[in-house]
């Protein structure tokens, strides 16, 4: 397809949702779910699809995105009746992760209980005779990520010859996930002649190529670029020596005024888990999200962060896009993420709807490299805080240093990031989750023997007095 894209549209209207021309049905539907107005994303996307154009989109977290498309893809489906015989789906909205998938599935539940539509969802992490049975009846919508529903597609149970509308959510979270041939492949096995909508937090490199390829003619809508600053976000950075340090300081954090639930972002699924561990023995509330984790007990852990019961979700990457609680008030960077993009999408999860978020990222000895990345990528210089008490020791990197290959000592062996594991972190979410590329050098570190926090001031870590650390022998 070519791309001759419409020019970015710069100013609208103020508008209603009475305004767009939608059917009552849905109108109630809008109002019982809370909106007063449309958001800028809203206002800006709901007119071009209902239009019919193909569409390339870049905004930013927290405004109402997934509604922005699911609104006016009911409108569409409402007045207009499905196209042949067959009982295939007539919208298809392709996405990186389960949690995204289950947040667009929950979306469309909410703006369809005075209609009549079917929807569902093909993820990993479910059985597949559920799945099977759910292809076998009509659909409406269906919202999958791209491997399950690539081994779906392999054995012949999905039926496209009516598809409509293709929605590619986060695109550029795919991409960086290895789906490219798995989106093209899709792709290909549509109709001819269908909409097609494509979101992405950036509209550059890799998603400027597939959506010359995906979209034809689309209009093109850029409302904040991966750089802008989060305004409603303040965001810190303290420096911290070892591992101890690092762990010492975010229980301190954790119990700061004003902290009601924080997302903590680790780098590996081991160090999630065995944060939880430690947290846990400090009475706070807490569990871990990682692709490892079965679907059943994701949604569950999900469940209790969106009910107030945990304060603290320690989570990996992978479901960094997918998480969405209203009201988070802090997200915190345990360990800096591997690119100036994710740290952009982590702290994006607080600040969201209007409300205020901050920001906290624990920055190490080895991480002067990425974090002048992420303050290139930003355009802002994060402002370092130091906490009386909790004041860094060593020499701090401002460049990326050669990495030397050496076997982890046993202090930091738990805790450091092998190569063989930032590989399963990909793997183990399935084809349907997530093909990594080669992992980032290592980010971990921690207290060699004998170099502990152990004799600063009292209540700086958590191991005893006149110890090191719980992993040193």
């Amino acid at each position: 397809m070519s791309m001759n894209p419409a020019p970015i549209v710069s100013a609208i209207e103020p508008l209603s949702f009475e305004n767009l021309g939608l059917h009552p049905e849905l109108l109630d539907a809008i109002t019982k779910k809370g909106y007063k107005s449309p958001t800028e994303v809203q206002l800006r996307t709901i007119p071009i699809i209902l239009e019919g154009k193909d569409l390339l989109a870049s905004a930013e977290t927290g405004g109402g995105k997934t509604d922005a498309f699911v609104i006016p893809i009911l409108q569409l489906l409402i007045a207009s009746p499905p196209i042949g015989n067959s009982h295939g789906p007539r919208v298809l909205i392709l996405t990186p992760t389960r949690e995204l998938a289950v947040q667009i599935t929950e979306s469309i539940a909410s703006l369809t209980k005075f209609t009549n539509f079917r929807y569902g969802t093909i993820t990993g992490g479910v059985p597949y005779p559920a799945q099977e049975q759910l292809l076998r009846r009509p659909l409406d919508l269906l919202v999958a990520t791209p491997g399950r529903l690539m081994d779906h597609m392999e054995r012949n149970r999905v039926d496209f010859s009516r598809l409509e509308i293709f929605v590619l959510d986060e695109a550029d979270r795919m991409l960086d996930m290895g789906f490219v041939n798995d989106m093209e492949i899709i792709a290909e096995k549509l109709p001819e002649k269908h909409q097609t909508l494509l979101f992405s937090a950036t509209l550059e490199g890799n998603v400027q190529r597939i959506s010359r390829k995906f979209l034809n003619n689309p209009a093109c809508i850029q409302l904040a670029a991966a750089t802008k600053k989060h305004t409603l976000i303040s965001q810190r950075v303290h420096l911290v020596d070892n591992f101890n340090h690092k762990r010492a300081l975010l229980c301190h954090v954790l119990d700061e005024p004003g902290m009601w639930q924080a997302i903590v972002f680790t780098g590996t699924k081991r160090g999630a888990d065995e944060l939880v561990e430690d947290l846990s023995e400090k009475g706070i509330m807490c569990a871990a999200l990682h692709g490892d984790m079965k679907q059943s007990k994701r949604t569950r852990t999900l469940e209790r962060m969106h009910k107030g019961q945990l304060k603290v979700l320690v989570a990996t990457d992978v479901a960094a896009r997918g998480i969405d609680v209203k009201k988070l008030s802090h997200v915190i960077n345990f360990d800096l993420p591997r690119s100036a993009e994710d740290y952009v999408h982590r702290i994006g999860r607080t600040g969201r709807c209007g409300e205020k978020g901050i920001a906290i990222s624990l920055v190490g000895p080895k991480d002067g490299g990425i974090l002048a990345q992420i303050e290139r990528f930003t355009g802002q210089k994060l402002e370092r805080q130091t906490i009386p008490g909790f004041e860094p020791r060593g020499g701090f990197e401002s460049s990326p240093r050669k990495e030397v290959k050496r076997r982890p000592s046993s202090a930091n062996s738990r805790f450091a990031r092998s190569n063989n594991e930032g590989r399963s972190e990909g793997r183990s979410e399935g084809r349907s989750e997530g093909r990594y590329s080669k992992p980032s050098p290592e980010s971990r570190y921690s207290a060699k023997p004998g170099q502990g926090r152990s004799a600063a001031a009292p209540g700086r870590i958590f191991a005893k007095r006149g110890t090191t650390s719980r992993n040193a022998t």
